[in-house]
C-alpha cells in the first residue's frame, strides 16, 4: 500500500490530483473523478480480494462492490484520519472476509442439514470425478483462449498479479492488458455456459 500512496503523491508532484483529492471531488458527485480513483484503486484492490477470495469469479464481484461501495460512501473518507488508499483497501479487505465468512456460514448450514436429513450418503468417488470433470472443462476452456488472453489471464487470476503488475511483466500499456483479460474472461464465461 505504501507504493499506491507513494503513486498518489508522483501524480500531485506532476500537477495531477492525489487520490485523497480525487476521493473528496467523488465525495461532492463527480464521476471524472471516480473514474480516476477507479483507474487507480481498481488493480491494488483487485489483487488484495483474490489473495483472500482465492477465486477469480468470487473476486471480481467484490471488487465491483467495493468499487461500488467506494462511489456511495466516499462522503465518510476523512483525509485527516489517513490516506484515501488505505480507507479502500480497508473496505476490501473487509468486503472480501466478509465474503468468506458468508460462504463458511454456508457450508456450515449445509453440513448441518445433509447430517438432520436423511438421504444417500455422501459418494466421495463421484464427487471426485464429478471435480475432475469441472477442471477438466475449465482448462479445456482455458486453452481456448488465444496465446495473449490465456497469458494475461494466467497472471491475473492464476498468478494474483494486479492489472498494472500484468502490465508490467508483459511489457505492454495497461488498457492492452485490461482489454484482454476482459475479452479473455468473456470467451472464458461463453465456454463455461455462462451469459456472454
Amino acid at each position: 500500500m505504501q507504493s499506491a500512496d507513494r503513486g498518489g503523491e508522483a501524480a500531485e508532484q506532476t500537477g495531477e490530483p492525489g487520490l485523497d483529492q480525487l476521493m473528496l471531488r467523488t465525495a461532492d458527485g463527480d464521476r471524472e473523478a471516480f473514474t480516476g480513483v477507479y483507474d487507480r484503486t481498481a488493480g491494488p484492490v483487485m489483487g488484495l480480494v483474490h489473495r483472500v477470495l482465492r477465486d477469480p469469479a468470487q473476486s471480481e464481484e467484490v471488487v465491483q462492490e467495493v468499487l461500488l461501495e467506494v462511489w456511495r460512501t466516499s462522503g465518510r473518507f476523512e483525509p485527516g484520519r489517513g490516506s484515501a488508499m488505505t480507507w479502500i483497501m480497508t473496505l476490501a479487505h473487509r468486503r472480501a472476509v466478509d465474503r468468506v465468512r458468508a460462504a463458511q456460514a454456508g457450508a456450515d448450514r449445509e453440513r448441518r442439514a445433509a447430517l438432520l436429513a436423511p438421504g444417500p450418503p455422501f459418494d466421495d468417488v463421484t464427487e471426485q470425478v464429478e471435480n475432475h470433470l469441472e477442471w477438466q472443462r475449465v482448462r479445456r476452456c482455458v486453452h481456448a483462449l488465444t496465446d495473449i488472453q490465456r497469458e494475461a489471464v494466467a497472471l491475473a487470476y492464476y498468478g494474483g498479479l494486479t492489472y498494472k503488475e500484468v502490465a508490467h511483466s508483459l511489457s505492454v500499456p495497461l488498457g492492452t492488458v485490461k482489454t484482454r483479460l476482459r475479452d479473455g474472461l468473456i470467451r472464458l464465461r461463453a465456454c463455461l455456459g455462462g451469459a456472454p
